[in-house]
């Protein structure tokens, strides 16, 4: 078996409802909607979380947070759980990642044998949330309405330096992977941190949306009571009282949100045309961690269920995988056995440390079961799950009512039907799934063990000498271009793609 190079582009906080099959068309994305032409295109793929520690771990990992017992943005992703990096690692292939992953805890490589940037966020515990302090606001890290707010243009911005360093390295990456210097097949992960809030773009793709028919949401902000109690706890944890936000606010926050996936599909742009002139074949993965509201029903960010939050684009092109668009719900902890089986891993080696399923057959027509999503994060007060199957959303939680939406008739979930008779066997059927998947006591009581432990530690740590966690790249000056333990004619000969043209 021929083992395929891999290519993984993932994105923070980009809204799947904005991705039917591939990028919406209004949308300016000429390099994602090429790539969505010879893609199998997931028009409703899911997160496992939404929120991006939690939903980048069960991503790598193929499992829940129940599991990973990565909850949060500040909860440690262990050691000795499997990613698709150590699957494919194991299996004799280069892994590289280049950007976000926002690995939590001393191991920041998590089986990639080369990273090339640090991480955009804090590796250690400080954002930890506190379920023993309910509705309490940790201010200097919280997300609030500021970002809505100061929405507008910038050249330069936190992020913006962050993820051109990221397309710069993984353009260098494969390069120098063309080169030819490790027989080994390659999979190369790169992670930008856009479109996430702060809604600041560029000038030059700000421009791109003046006219665009899709600056306010389809569902206006709803009264806070008229919200369901997690939704209203997401307001509270946003601190929507300190904000007046207006008509404009809105449409200069989508308008820079939709600028910023013109500015990624130019970074992805850029990374496949240098894959195309470097002659080199990958599978390509597009992926995102989860979604925004962008206003919809008066939220935004993620950290729900609702659709905006929770479905991301998911598109894959490669062997096995003909170009189209399939229905099927599926998540994205399936993306790691899908790459352990185009690797041509053992999979009964990689069975017992993945939930997820592999998505060739699904691209092929077959069934799965429901996906399973969590939170237990900021503006929780006690562990979230849903499962999404065929047309049906359920959610659940020890604190909060359940609900029950019918997508195909109501795809703004508006209509919650968990207390309409007409619809009780349905709701039964999803309790007794739910039951069989949770013990919600046994997960509350897991993820308030966590945050105690963890609120020790970090203050702790934060005694006296700080040791950081993270992650540092290292660049051996020593061995790069030319240097006087080497032979200037090998360098140049070795250095060069394509030779004797």
């Amino acid at each position: 078996m021929t083992r395929p190079n891999i290519l993984i582009l993932m994105v923070d906080q980009l809204n799947g409802t904005l991705f039917p099959d591939g990028p919406a068309d209004w949308l300016h994305a000429p390099n994602l909607k090429a790539l969505a032409a010879r893609s199998t295109r997931f028009r409703n793929a899911y997160t496992a979380s939404p929120l991006c520690a939690p939903g980048r771990a069960s991503f790598m990992s193929g499992q829940l947070p129940s599991r990973t017992r990565v909850f949060d943005n500040a909860a440690e992703f262990a050691s000795d759980i499997p990613t698709y990096a150590h699957h494919l690692r194991r299996a004799g292939y280069q892994t590289c990642l280049s950007g976000k992953m926002h690995f939590v805890g001393p191991d920041q490589l998590h089986g990639f044998e080369s990273r090339l940037t640090t991480d955009i966020y804090p590796a250690d515990f400080g954002w930890t949330p506190d379920y023993r302090k309910p509705g309490e606001r940790i201010d200097w890290w919280y997300h609030n309405m500021g970002s809505v707010t100061g929405a507008g243009v910038a050249e330069i911005t936190n992020q913006m330096e962050y993820d051109d360093d990221v397309a710069f390295q993984a353009e260098q990456k494969l390069y120098d992977l063309s080169r030819g210097h490790d027989d080994r097949p390659w999979c190369l992960t790169v992670s930008f941190t856009h479109p996430h809030d702060p809604y600041v773009a560029r000038r030059e793709y700000w421009d791109l949306y003046e006219d665009c028919a899709h600056l306010l949401p389809e569902i206006p902000a709803m009264s806070y009571n008229d919200h369901d109690p997690h939704a209203r706890r997401i307001f509270d944890a946003n601190d929507w009282r300190s904000f007046d936000i207006t008509e404009e606010d809105i449409r200069r926050s989508r308008r820079a949100y939709f600028a910023n996936i013109s500015y990624l599909d130019n970074k992805i742009g850029g990374i496949l045309d240098v894959l195309e002139r470097t002659r080199q074949e990958a599978v390509v993965v597009f992926v995102s961690d989860h979604g925004d509201m962008l206003g919809e029903r008066g939220l935004w960010f993620k950290m729900c269920f609702y659709e905006g939050s929770a479905r991301v684009p998911l598109m894959v092109a490669g062997p096995g995988f003909a170009p189209g668009l399939v229905d099927t719900p599926v998540s994205t902890i399936d993306v790691t056995p899908t790459l352990a089986a185009l690797a041509g891993v053992d999979m009964d080696a990689v069975a017992p440390w993945t939930e997820g399923v592999d998505l060739a057959p699904i691209a092929g027509g077959a069934a799965r079961g429901p996906v399973a999503m969590e939170y237990a994060a900021e503006a929780s007060i006690s562990p979230l799950v849903c499962l999404r199957r065929g047309k049906w959303k359920y959610t659940n939680c020890a604190l909060d009512p359940e609900q029950l939406f019918d997508l195909d008739a109501d795809p703004h979930e508006l209509t919650d039907l968990a207390e309409d008779p007409a619809h009780r066997d349905t709701l039964e059927t999803f309790r007794i799934a739910a039951a069989e998947r949770w013990d919600l006591e046994e997960f509350d009581a897991a993820v308030r063990e966590s945050q105690a432990r963890r609120w020790v530690v970090y203050e702790s740590l934060r005694n006296g000498a700080y040791f950081p966690w993270d992650y540092q790249p290292l660049r051996q000056a020593s061995e790069r271009y030319m240097r006087n333990h080497m032979d200037l004619n090998v360098v140049e000969e070795n250095q060069r793609f394509p030779r004797g043209e």
